[in-house]
C-alpha cells in the first residue's frame, strides 16, 4: 500500500467548489486539526475520549484529502474500542507526526492563495 499523505484530487476538486472560500477552508482545517492534535495529547490515557477525538478528526482529514492521516485516525478510532487498548499512546503519537508532516503540505498550499 502506497502512504498517500495529501491527494491533490481532493484539494483540485475542493478548489472548485470552494472558490473563493477555499484558502478560508484550509485555514480553518488547520487551526481544527492544531486543535485535535492536542487533544489527543492530553486525552491518551482516555480510549474513550481518543476514539471520539479519533471519529472526527478522520472525517476532517479524509475531506481535506490527508489520506495517512484519515488512515491512522481511523485506527485509533477503531482500536480505542478493541480488547488491547496498550498500544494507543503509539497511534496518537503517529498522528501527531503525520500532522507535523501534511501541516506545511497545506500552509504551502494555502500559500498560493495569498493576495
Amino acid at each position: 500500500m502506497v502512504d498517500l499523505h495529501l491527494d491533490p484530487d481532493v484539494l483540485s476538486g475542493l478548489q472548485e467548489v470552494m472558490e473563493g472560500e477555499y484558502p478560508k477552508l484550509l485555514d480553518t482545517f488547520l487551526d481544527d486539526s492544531q486543535k485535535r492534535v492536542e487533544a489527543l495529547r492530553k486525552a491518551r490515557d482516555d480510549a474513550k475520549a481518543l476514539g471520539r477525538i479519533a471519529h472526527s478528526f478522520k472525517g476532517s482529514s479524509g475531506n481535506l484529502g490527508a489520506v495517512r492521516l484519515a488512515q491512522l485516525c481511523q485506527r485509533l478510532e477503531v482500536e480505542s474500542v478493541g480488547p488491547a487498548v496498550g498500544d494507543l499512546g503509539e497511534l496518537v503519537d503517529q498522528i501527531d507526526r503525520e500532522f507535523a508532516l501534511v501541516k506545511p503540505m497545506y500552509e504551502s498550499e494555502r500559500q498560493r492563495f495569498q493576495i
